[in-house]
């Protein structure tokens, strides 16, 4: 069998990539989460039923709705982050949703 050995500036220069690849990572993990604004035909959209304009939701459909009801004032998007008639929400990753926008999982914010 042979013995094989790591030299220490081998390992010190492997243990100082891996330290600096956790910043680069995050910076990467957030460009994505800024991919754009939600769109409401991608699945995750359509299953919570998310619209952009809550005036045209179907009431019928979604017996929760109450007239009123928009993303700006729900508790899954930040107290003034509104930005271009959008508001971030936590529900999709922090990515924009339009303020007059409106889905299943709203909360109306205390």
């Amino acid at each position: 069998m042979s013995e094989k050995t790591f030299p220490r500036r081998t390992l010190l220069k492997g243990a100082l990539l891996g330290v600096a690849a956790v910043p680069v990572s995050a910076l990467l993990s957030r460009a994505s989460a800024a991919a754009g604004p939600v769109d409401p035909n991608e699945p995750q959209a359509k299953s919570l039923g998310y619209v952009v304009d809550a005036t045209k939701v179907d009431a019928k459909a979604n017996p929760n709705f109450k007239a009123g009801q928009a993303c700006a004032n729900c508790l899954q998007s930040p107290v003034g982050k509104e930005a271009g008639g959008m508001v971030p929400c936590n529900i999709f990753a922090g990515r924009p949703v339009a303020a007059k926008g409106w889905y299943k999982v709203y909360v109306k914010r205390p």
